[in-house]
């Protein structure tokens, strides 16, 4: 670590934060990333090989993205670069392709580690690429965006893409333990105030082991309880980015929630999304959206009462709104399910693109002038409010066009009567026809 420090202007003697003396000096020594970097992970395999491809770390802020590539490197044999996409441009990128030219030719190899790189444009990416073509440099960037949103294509298919997960409670219980083993004392903490410092931490290390240090410096004689701790410290923002991923990661939650009736669920990540800061008319449209492709005709009145937790939104606004939107998200979680008028839509659009030229049946034309009347338009309609039943059981497609089906309902809660009434009418229909 002394190229960092003699580079910040500091000695190894400064003062340093517990996160950065507590870096990890092996592969072995991360946590939480086995599925990676142990025995039967793929990178693990490949350093068991004596291989380093390039590759793009992805996942959340905090879990050793920095760290595994400076490992990587340091178990390669490669000599490290390291580029921020945030304060780098085209003059940096073309320094450090110098400089790895040179260690090329010299017989020595340089991994270099772009953090963020999803920050760099599609120029920039493919600037990479006959670089990490000819070996010249192994690419790990690193990157908290998804890659199949964010890097080029051609530069996803020189590398693998490895998914780092956030820390869970036995990743943070080692990085604690590793913390009291080198402070020389246990955490001034009962156990219920370390299960709430790990999930105040949300996943992230780094933010885990500087709440750890700040524990540590009130010099509490007496172990800290969960409230307490919770009153001093403050809560980790939740990870929601409204533009990118996790806002559809957590919308396509809520939404399979409710589709799946489990209104704790559906409740759950609605209140996530609140907490994230969400727009809490996104979500309001949302549900209107849930109510009819879901829903449907099993519960009608599921559209009326979004629409109506969306008005007392807009009239309330927050936080009394929301209980309104909370309410509807508990009626559609809760409702009859009936996905009926959805498929019957998207099957009556398909067909109209198909035959999309054919005319109304001439018996259903009205026939405002006497060369309309002439022509046949209206001849031989019947009145549906005077046949037997109010039922006429005419063909209404096109003529040339065979009758279609599009609307099936399930038969849940208010389609049940539907399908009874649609059965009967087919009946009749087919009875018409073979007179």
């Amino acid at each position: 670590m002394s190229d960092l420090f003699s580079a910040a202007g500091l000695t190894e003697e400064a003062p340093r934060p517990l996160a950065d003396r507590l870096r990890p000096e092996t592969i072995e020594d991360v946590v939480g990333q086995d599925h990676l970097l142990g025995p039967e992970g793929p990178i693990g395999r490949m350093l068991a090989q004596g291989r380093l491809a390039s590759l793009v770390l992805w996942g959340p802020p905090g879990v050793g993205k920095t760290t595994i590539a400076r490992l990587l490197a340091k178990r390669a044999g490669l000599d490290f670069e390291q580029l921020s996409a945030i304060f780098s441009g085209v003059k940096d990128l073309r320094a450090v392709f110098e400089k790895a030219e040179g260690r090329r030719a010299a017989g020595k190899g340089t991994l270099l580690f772009v953090d963020e790189i999803h920050r760099f444009n599609r120029a920039q990416q493919d600037g990479f690429l006959p670089f990490v073509e000819r070996g010249v440099v192994t690419l790990v960037g690193a990157t908290t965006e998804n890659p199949s949103f964010e890097l080029n294509g051609a530069l996803l298919s020189r590398t693998q893409v490895m998914v780092l997960k956030r820390l869970d409670d036995a990743a943070l219980g080692r990085l604690l333990a590793r913390a009291e083993a080198h402070l020389g004392k246990a955490a001034p903490l009962t156990e219920d105030g370390r299960a709430a410092l790990m999930a105040m931490a949300d996943g992230d290390g780094r933010y885990f082991l500087n709440l750890v240090e700040e524990v540590f410096s009130w010099g509490r004689a007496q172990p800290v309880h969960a409230n307490a701790l919770m009153a001093a410290l403050q809560k980790r923002a939740p990870a929601y980015d409204k533009d990118r991923e996790e806002h559809y990661n957590l919308i396509s939650a809520w939404h399979k929630a409710t589709r799946g009736s489990d209104p704790d669920a559906a409740l759950y990540w609605f209140c996530r999304m609140l907490e994230g800061g969400e727009d809490p008319l996104f979500l309001a449209r949302r549900m209107i959206r849930a109510a009819s492709e879901d829903i449907g005709l099993a519960d009608p009145t599921a559209l009326m009462i979004c629409n109506e937790a969306a008005a007392a939104y807009e009239r309330l606004g927050s936080p009394e709104g929301e209980l309104a939107l909370a309410q509807a998200v508990i009626h559609l979680a809760t409702a009859p399910k009936s996905n009926a008028a959805y498929t019957a839509y998207k099957a009556a659009r398909a067909a109209a693109r198909e035959t999309g030229s054919l005319a109304p049946p001439s018996h259903i034309l009205n026939a405002p002038t006497k060369m309309m009347k002439q022509l046949g338009y209206g001849a031989g309609y019947q009145y549906d409010h005077d046949a037997e039943g109010q039922f006429s059981g005419q063909d209404y497609f096109p003529d040339g066009m065979e009758r279609q089906s599009f609307y099936q309902p399930k038969g849940a809660g208010r389609e049940a009567p539907i399908r009874e009434r649609l059965e009967l009418w087919a009946k009749k229909r087919r009875e018409r026809s073979d007179d």
